[in-house]
């Protein structure tokens, strides 16, 4: 078998969900570098090449066309302007508003909807039932081959204009607020528990289950900042996720 004819049937597997990116194995998640090289391999495949309609033309490797879905698919790619490259997975019943982009090794579990100028990076994994609000950006993580992607896990809720990046875990049930922006170099203030969540020994920040974060900031401690009474940005848990809370955020099912 060609590399070309190997790198089409693994891309039919992605596409299909049987293979993926990361799995969550006995409550951890892990990640198979072995599928990151494929997509790699498929960069170094393809040539430029002309894509698309006088509408709407673009121009990318010929391994990494647009995705096309049929109704039989059960998945809602609403007219607008978005687009979903190959090699990424949607799930029956997942909505995208316009516009939206979802790139190459995404994994996107049913009932989730990715709302308008909401992106999808390469390699993320998203749960079931998430809510990506408009503009929300998911940060892919195609490279080094050993990193974990971006998670966000089943029935999240993310706030318009959030940035999610750098291998984050977001875990099940957390509401993260409009505006938030998490990466490894920013430590969350856990002010249900009065403590602070850094980077782990992998590099990731994990947001715990049911956390429910907004924008706070904290002061500089040392040094001209302090003694000029600057603070810095800082992502805070306020609450954890409570009846209230999914009142706030319940989606209409008739959108879906």
């Amino acid at each position: 078998m060609t590399d070309l004819k190997k790198f089409n049937a693994f891309c039919a597997e992605l596409e299909s969900g049987r293979i993926r990116v990361a799995d969550k194995v006995d409550g951890v998640w892990e990640v198979h570098p072995e599928v990151k090289e494929m997509i790699l391999m498929g960069f170094r495949l393809g040539k430029l090449a002309d894509m698309g309609g006088d509408a709407l033309s673009f121009v990318d490797k010929d391994t990494y066309p647009v995705r096309r879905f049929a109704p039989e698919d059960g998945v809602r790619v609403v007219p607008g302007g978005s687009s979903v490259r190959r090699g990424a997975f949607l799930a029956p019943s997942v909505v995208m508003m316009p516009p939206a982009y979802v790139n190459v090794g995404a994994y996107v579990d049913a009932g989730t909807m990715i709302d308008s100028h909401a992106l999808v990076g390469s390699c993320a994994q998203i749960g079931k039932h998430v809510h990506l609000s408009a503009a929300s950006q998911i940060g892919g993580v195609l490279e080094p081959v050993g990193a974990l992607p971006v998670i966000i896990e089943d029935n999240v809720f993310i706030g318009g204009n959030c940035g999610i990046y750098e291998g984050t875990i977001v875990k099940e049930n957390a509401v993260i607020g409009t505006g938030v922006i998490i990466n490894s170099s920013t430590p969350i203030f856990d002010a249900v528990k009065g403590e602070w969540i850094r980077k782990n020994e992998k590099g990731q920040i994990v947001v715990p289950e049911g956390a429910v974060v907004v924008s706070g900031t904290r002061p500089v401690t040392k040094g001209a900042g302090k003694e000029a009474g600057i603070h810095l940005y800082c992502p805070v848990i306020v609450k954890y996720r409570d009846d209230k809370t999914d009142t706030s955020i319940v989606l209409e099912d008739i959108l879906r």
